[in-house]
C-alpha cells in the first residue's frame, strides 16, 4: 500500500520526535560534561548532556567528586575508583593544560546499598586549580560548587599540604559554619561532603598521613598581627573543628613513569599503590551517603533542580558568596514566615484604632522572626535574608494600612454622611423642637464616636464638629421664627376649633389672647427678636416643648393620627355625645337660640 507523500512526511518527523523526545544519549557508559566555563572562564554554565545521564535516575543520589590542583592526577584516580581505564573512563592529560574543564560526570553510577537504601552514586571529576588562563575566582566557584553537590570530597594533593591547599577551603568551613551547625534533630539544608584529605607521596618521613595534615593544621605563631595569617589561622581552627567529618588517606605513587600509567595493567603497577588503591575504594565507600537537602534525599530530576539553585547564586556576583547560597536555601523559610505573617494579619478585622494594628504588627512580626530564628541556615551570612524578610513583612504592612485606612475612611464616612442625614431631617421638623434636636444631635456624636474607628477618625471627628455646630447654629436661628409663626397660626386655628367647631368659649378667649398677646408685642416693640427675650416667651416655649416632644410621646412623629383621633372625637361628640349624656359640660358653650325658643 502506498502513502501519499504529506503522510509519508508527517510520519517522518512524528518519527524524529518521538525518538528525540526519549532521549539523545544512546550510551550512557562515558564522561559527560555537567558544568562547563562560558567563553570568559570566568562563570559556570550547565550542559544538558551530562544532566540528561542523572536525570534518568529515580533513586536517592549520592555523589563523590576529586577537586585538587590541575596536572595532580585527578582523572586518574577516578577512573582507578571506577575500575576503568584511560581510554574508557575520564580523559586523562599529559600536557600542560588541562584535559577536564569545568565539572564531568561518569555516565553509568554504581548501584549501592547503602543502610537498606538503595542508591546511585556519581562520580565527578573538577578541572584543575591554578591552571594557565584562569582567574582565581573561576577556581573558587569550581571548588565551591563540588563541596556543595558532593557527598564525598575528595582533596587530591600531590607530595604534601601547602598554605594555599588550606586557603583553599575557606569556603568549605564557611559552608559548615553557616550550614551545619544546626540545632540538634532539626532538618539540615544539605548534609556536609564528607572530606577525604588524599596526599598522594612515597614516603612521609616517619609521619602518618592524619599527622601530616594535623601538622599542616595547627595555628602558625603570629606575633606581627599578620591579617593573612590571622585569616588562615581561622581556617585551621574551623578546620579542627570540622574533624569528626573529614578523613586522611596516603596513596603512593604507583609507578616511576607516570606518563604511561594509562598503558600498564594491574600487575605492572607498584603492589603496595594496588593494594592501597583498593583499601581507597573501602574508605570511600564506607563515608558515601545520599545526598540530603533539607531533610529529603534527592533523585535525579531533584538534583539536577538543586544544582541548578546552587549555580545561579554563585554566579550571581563577583565571586562565590556563601550568603548567596544561604539565600537560595533560606528562599523557603523566608516564605513560609511571610505566610505566617499574612495568615495571622488577615485575621484582623478592619478598620481598627492605628495603635491596634500597630501593636498586631509587631506582635506577629516578632512571631514570624521567631520561627525564622528557629529554622534559618546561617550563622553569619543569615542577616541578608533577615533584611529581606523584614522588608516583605513592611511591604505587606503598608498595604494592610492603606486598606485600614480605606476602611476606617469608608465607615467613617458612612456614618458622616448618616449624621448630616439626621440634621438636615431635624431642621425640617413639622413641629420645631429643641429637646428633639439635642437628643438627636447627642445620639448622632455618640454613635458617630463610638463607631467611627481607624486612622480616618480624627479627619472625621472634626468635618463632625464643624457640620454639627453649623447645623445648630442654623436650627437655633430658625427655631424662634418657626415657633412664633406656628403660635400665630395655632391661635387662629383655636379660635376657629373654639367658635365653630367645639364651641368652647374658654378655648377661644384663650387663643384671642394668645394672638393678641403675639402680634401686640411684636407691633409694640418693633420686631419679633425681642420677644425671645420675654419671660413669657420663655414660658410658652417651655410649655410647647413639653407638649411637643418628651421621651413618651413625640407629637411630631404623632401629629396627623393625633389630628385624625381629636377630629373623629369632636364629631362624635358633636353628634352623639350631648344627646347621650346631657349639658353636663365643664366649659360653657354658646346657648342655641331654637333652643331657647323651644324651652319658652
Amino acid at each position: 500500500m502506498k502513502l501519499s507523500w504529506p503522510i509519508a512526511v508527517f510520519y517522518t518527523f512524528l518519527c524524529f520526535f518521538a525518538s528525540g523526545s526519549y532521549s539523545s544519549i544512546e550510551n550512557f557508559h562515558q564522561a559527560f560534561p555537567i558544568i562547563e566555563p562560558d567563553p570568559g572562564h570566568t562563570k559556570l554554565r550547565l550542559s544538558r548532556e551530562g544532566l540528561e545521564a542523572i536525570e534518568k535516575i529515580t533513586t536517592p543520589i549520592a555523589a563523590v567528586a576529586v577537586i585538587g590542583p590541575y596536572r595532580s592526577g585527578k582523572s586518574f584516580t577516578l577512573n582507578q575508583l571506577l575500575s576503568l581505564s584511560c581510554d574508557e573512563g575520564f580523559g586523562v592529560g599529559h600536557m600542560r593544560d588541562t584535559k577536564t574543564k569545568g565539572i564531568w560526570v561518569w555516565g553509568t553510577p554504581v548501584e549501592m546499598d547503602i543502610n537498606g537504601v538503595k542508591t546511585s552514586v556519581f562520580y565527578l571529576d573538577t578541572e584543575g586549580f591554578e591552571s594557565i588562563g584562569k582567574s582565581n575566582v573561576y577556581d573558587d566557584r569550581i571548588f565551591a560548587l563540588a563541596a556543595v553537590m558532593s557527598s564525598v570530597l575528595i582533596y587530591n594533593l600531590p607530595e604534601t599540604i601547602r598554605e594555599a591547599d588550606i586557603s583553599r577551603l575557606s569556603f568549605a568551613v564557611e559552608l559548615a559554619e553557616e550550614f551545619y551547625g544546626r540545632v540538634k534533630g532539626q532538618d539540615v539544608a544539605f548534609e556536609p561532603a564528607k572530606l577525604l584529605w588524599l596526599i598522594q607521596r612515597d614516603f612521609l618521613q616517619g609521619k602518618s598521613v592524619q599527622e601530616m595534615v594535623d601538622e599542616a593544621l595547627r595555628r602558625v605563631p603570629n606575633s606581627n598581627g599578620d591579617k593573612n595569617i590571622d585569616q588562615v589561622n581561622q581556617i585551621r581552627d574551623s578546620l579542627a573543628i570540622m574533624g569528626d567529618n573529614s578523613t586522611a588517606f596516603s596513596l603512593p605513587q604507583p609507578h616511576l613513569q607516570r606518563t604511561k600509567l594509562c598503558d600498564m595493567k594491574d600487575a605492572e603497577l607498584d603492589p603496595l599503590y594496588v593494594k592501597k588503591r583498593e583499601r581507597l575504594k573501602e574508605v570511600v565507600t564506607s563515608i558515601i551517603r545520599p545526598k540530603i537537602v533539607q531533610g529529603k534525599s534527592l533523585n535525579g530530576k531533584e538534583f539536577v533542580s538543586f544544582l541548578e539553585q546552587i549555580l545561579d547564586a554563585l554566579n550571581k556576583g563577583e565571586i562565590p558568596s556563601t550568603g548567596s547560597l544561604v539565600e537560595v536555601f533560606n528562599k523557603g523559610i523566608l516564605e513560609r514566615c511571610l505566610k505566617l505573617y499574612n495568615e495571622r494579619m488577615a485575621k484582623l478585622v478592619l478598620p481598627m484604632p492605628g495603635e491596634s494594628l500597630q501593636k498586631a504588627h509587631v506582635e506577629h512580626r516578632q512571631a514570624a522572626m521567631n520561627v525564622f530564628d528557629e529554622q534559618h541556615f546561617g550563622r553569619h551570612h543569615a542577616k541578608k535574608s533577615v533584611d529581606k524578610l523584614d522588608e516583605e513583612i513592611e511591604k505587606v504592612y503598608k498595604n494592610i494600612m492603606l486598606a485600614n485606612e480605606y476602611q476606617s475612611s469608608k465607615l467613617c464616612e458612612a456614618l458622616y454622611t448618616r449624621c448630616e442625614d439626621k440634621m438636615d431631617h431635624l431642621q425640617v421638623l413639622r413641629l420645631p423642637s429643641m429637646a428633639k434636636f439635642n437628643a438627636g444631635f447627642i445620639q448622632c456624636n455618640q454613635s458617630f464616636h463610638g463607631e467611627c474607628v481607624g486612622p480616618s477618625k480624627i479627619n472625621y471627628e472634626k468635618r463632625m464638629m464643624k457640620m454639627l455646630e453649623k447645623s445648630k447654629s442654623s436650627f437655633i436661628k430658625d427655631y424662634n421664627h418657626r415657633l412664633f409663626n406656628w403660635l400665630v397660626a395655632f391661635s387662629l386655628f383655636m379660635v376657629v376649633v373654639g367658635r365653630f367647631v367645639i364651641k368652647f368659649i374658654l378655648v377661644e378667649i384663650g387663643a384671642w389672647i394668645l394672638f393678641i398677646f403675639l402680634e401686640t408685642y411684636t407691633r409694640m416693640f418693633w420686631s419679633a427678636e425681642s420677644l425671645y427675650y420675654n419671660p413669657v416667651w420663655h414660658f410658652i416655649v417651655a410649655a410647647w416643648e413639653t407638649l411637643v416632644y418628651s421621651p413618651i410621646l413625640d407629637l411630631d412623629r404623632w401629629a396627623i393620627p393625633v389630628c385624625v383621633m381629636a377630629v373623629i372625637f369632636v364629631v362624635y361628640w358633636r353628634c352623639y355625645g350631648r344627646r347621650k349624656h346631657g349639658p353636663m359640660l365643664l366649659l360653657p358653650m354658646y346657648s342655641n337660640p331654637k333652643d331657647r325658643h323651644r324651652t319658652e
